[in-house]
């Protein structure tokens, strides 16, 4: 990490520390006041966006049905595919929470990210203790994306949005995959508005 001086904050991301096993043990040994910005979507749609960056890769892999499901006549998920994985968001903050008290965390809604940005980055900032400066002017919906933009920074050349990875259209999956995987979220997604005190609304 780069050397933090009065008045600055460091900042890391990635998406993969949030289910790595290690990682809070680690990162608790490292800095234990570290604050912890955590971006969950619905599980479902999380899963099918997960499975679509896979396929812009490489065309050639299964369907998602049959990468979802061990079993699909009797309707087995198969939680060994990470991308059905990683939305068992309750348990990955299990683990977290044996090194982590929740107070330590934000949860940000990605849902919300899309639909209010300033207001989930107003949030941000006030956990993060900065004043705000990121409000409702510094965004702009962009149709052909189907998510909000950064507006022109001051000075800047042109406005700012997410890589063209982003926004790519799902694949259709069948609706009963959609509702099995819905059925198979809920308890955990439950649990999970339990633990964090949180309703996202995903169901």
């Amino acid at each position: 990490m780069p050397r933090t001086l009065e008045g600055q904050i460091t900042m890391e991301k990635t998406p993969s520390y949030f289910v790595t096993k290690e990682a809070p043990r680690r990162i608790y040994n490292m800095s234990r006041d570290t604050k912890l910005i955590v971006v969950v979507r619905n599980p479902v749609t999380r899963a099918i966006s997960d499975y679509t960056q896979t396929l812009s890769k490489n065309p050639t892999i299964p369907s998602f049905q049959t990468l979802a499901f061990k079993n699909l006549s009797t309707g087995l998920i198969d939680t060994s595919w990470s991308a059905v994985r990683i939305g068992i968001y309750a348990k990955h903050l299990d683990n977290w929470l044996q090194y982590f008290p929740l107070s330590k965390f934000l949860f940000v809604s990605g849902e919300r990210l899309v639909s209010d940005p300033a207001g989930e980055m107003g949030r941000v900032q006030d956990f993060l203790g900065l004043k705000r400066v990121v409000t409702d002017k510094h965004f702009y919906f962009n149709e052909t994306k189907g998510f909000p933009c950064l507006k022109k920074p001051e000075g800047g050349s042109k406005p700012r949005c997410l890589g063209k990875s982003k926004g790519r259209p799902h694949p259709k999956i069948d609706g009963q995959v959609v509702q099995r995987l819905r059925e198979f979220y809920r308890p955990f997604n439950m649990k999970f508005y339990q633990m964090t005190g949180q309703d996202f609304g995903w169901d």
